[in-house]
């Protein structure tokens, strides 16, 4: 695979400082039963880094010690870690958001048949890939057959009472481009995801997410080989919009990876740039607590033109005319 960050720096990427913390952002895990084409993790079923329980144990410290009212547990696939249910259970302990980032098909897996159960009984959020509503487009991305498993996982959640619009349990729908193009507008695309999965499916969810695809890990490596990358960041430039700056996700968020070490989002993760303190060195979860993030300038790169190009893109989704 293809490195991109000597291509990603040097940046005039704007500077930008960070806000209240919010959210604690933990992958859990590389490994994944899914291997997908736009994949910024490059995960896939023959990863082995996977977090342990003594760095879930710090996760769980930091908690209880720090004012983060949400925790956001992505992967990989996150709930392949076995911890993954421990950490949920303590962290809703603590009252506490939990999100899972789930690629849904993984509902399905030999071994996970109560996981839907658990998530809906923990009253967790999900966050769902579904990069289309066609068959054709979700498998040529994601692999043969993951369109029909993921609507089988979404009808689960649905007979759970996950996306109903008054209850309590959301279940969010993500879409990414199929190549090197901004996502459209968000309140559009989501009016026909929402109709197409109910009249064709009779599938509901709460919100779309529209993401853009981040010119990093496997993604980025696809764009050099094709000739395309240089386009592309052309295209996130040329998108700019300096509003954008005040929400984006990295702001209110610290990534943590599956060692424990620190990063200002889950991009800049797999890019190697943590978190850096004059003292400490590489900063980890065992010195949150004592570092002075609170208007810290955030480490920034051209793949930080991503998140602001267009109408923005986030873990919340699009920036402009999100509500």
């Amino acid at each position: 695979m293809l490195d991109t960050l000597d291509r990603l720096r040097p940046s005039d990427f704007p500077t930008i400082r960070r806000a209240r913390l919010q959210t604690l952002q933990v992958n859990l895990g590389y490994r994944c039963n899914q291997q997908c084409l736009h994949c910024h993790v490059a995960a896939g079923p023959n990863r082995t880094e996977v977090m342990t329980a003594d760095i879930v144990d710090l996760v769980v410290e930091n908690l209880r010690a720090l004012p983060f009212d949400t925790l956001d547990l992505t992967g990989g696939a996150p709930e392949l870690n076995p911890e993954f249910r421990r950490l949920v259970e303590q962290a809703r302990g603590l009252g506490v958001r939990v999100i899972d980032r789930c690629n849904l098909t993984i509902l399905n897996e030999p071994g996970q048949e109560g996981l839907a159960g658990f998530l809906a009984d923990s009253e967790v959020e999900v966050v769902a890939s579904l990069p289309c509503y066609l068959e054709e487009n979700v498998n040529r991305q994601r692999g043969k057959g993951v369109f029909e498993s993921s609507l089988r996982a979404l009808e689960k959640l649905n007979t759970l009472g996950y996306g109903a619009p008054q209850g309590k349990l959301r279940l969010n729908l993500v879409y990414n481009p199929q190549g090197p193009s901004l996502p459209p507008p968000q309140s559009g695309l989501e009016a026909d995801y929402r109709r197409i999965l109910a009249e064709n499916y009779g599938i509901r969810f709460n919100q779309l997410l529209a993401l853009a695809n981040l010119p990093i890990q496997r993604f980025g490596s696809t764009l050099i080989s094709l000739g395309q990358f240089d386009d592309y960041m052309n295209l996130l430039k040329q998108a700019h919009h300096d509003e954008n700056l005040d929400g984006v996700m990295c702001r209110s968020l610290v990534s943590v990876d599956w060692q424990g070490y620190l990063y200002d989002c889950d991009f800049n993760q797999m890019l190697g740039l943590g978190i850096q303190t004059g003292a400490i060195g590489r900063a980890h979860l065992r010195n949150l607590r004592s570092l002075a993030l609170a208007e810290s300038p955030i480490l920034v790169a051209d793949h930080c033109y991503g998140c602001t190009a267009g109408q923005g893109s986030s873990c919340g989704g699009a920036l402009q005319g999100n509500p």
